[in-house]
């Protein structure tokens, strides 16, 4: 597989690429956001991942998610995903977990296992046990934030959750970061107001904000994994 990351490789040196072929990466949801968050790890380089949700391709994600295809229509998105990482890189070690991840799902999982932990779920209370877990256990995590009724994929920004504005979900968890005592946390959110797509109970998305959110997600964790770049 030398032949397949050789370009990464000449950006990024021999040894963080290796660095990465080593890394384990835990991502919790590989729906909108999770998706393009795995294509990208995959596509680096990143050795061994752990996908987690328990959801199923339907109609409705055609518009934007990467694994959503009509041959891929009602099969588990984790299952779906393994195999387009493997598909990717045969080299790769992909545990596919279809489990809805909440606090009463949360002792399935190792953490101590991970080098690094993605948010990529819409739960709230899932979101926080994300971080209580990974801060426990001393593994870096980054979080995703609202992607929902945007439309501007350049208005995503990397933060502390405490220096975030504008984004809805993000005032929810820097609520209960205070609450429960997390004095910092990475995310990903868009500095665009949310537009008014008519109150319907889903919202409204396309695909320009979730592909922009999963890639700035993917390249901060790998920036994590690797350090410096090489000069």
């Amino acid at each position: 597989m030398e032949e397949q990351f050789s370009r990464t490789e000449r950006l990024i040196g021999a040894e963080a690429q290796a660095r990465l072929g080593r890394a384990h990466v835990a991502v919790f949801g590989v729906g909108g956001v999770g998706g393009y968050v795995v294509e990208a790890l995959a596509r680096t380089g990143v050795g061994e991942l752990t996908l987690v949700d328990s959801d199923t391709v339907s109609l409705s994600n055609l518009n934007r998610q990467i694994l959503a295809l009509h041959s891929s229509l009602g099969q588990p998105k984790v299952a779906v995903a393994k195999a387009r990482v493997l598909d990717i890189n045969p080299c790769a070690t992909v545990h596919a977990e279809e489990v809805f991840y909440l606090p009463e799902t949360a002792d399935r999982f190792d953490f101590s296992r991970y080098d690094y932990v993605i948010d990529a779920i819409d739960t709230v209370s899932g979101k926080l046990e994300l971080v209580r877990r990974a801060k426990a256990a001393g593994v870096p995590i980054i979080c995703s934030m609202g992607a929902g009724n945007k439309w501007d994929p350049t208005a995503f920004r990397v933060a502390d959750i405490f220096e975030t504005s504008v984004c809805p979900l993000a005032k929810v968890m820097r609520s209960l970061c205070r609450k429960n005592g997390i004095d910092r946390l990475k995310v990903v959110y868009s500095k665009e107001p949310p537009m008014d797509c008519g109150g319907e109970r889903a919202p409204a998305s396309v695909i320009f904000p979730p592909a922009a959110a999963g890639l700035a997600i993917a390249q901060e964790v790998i920036k994590d994994l690797i350090g410096e770049l090489k000069q």
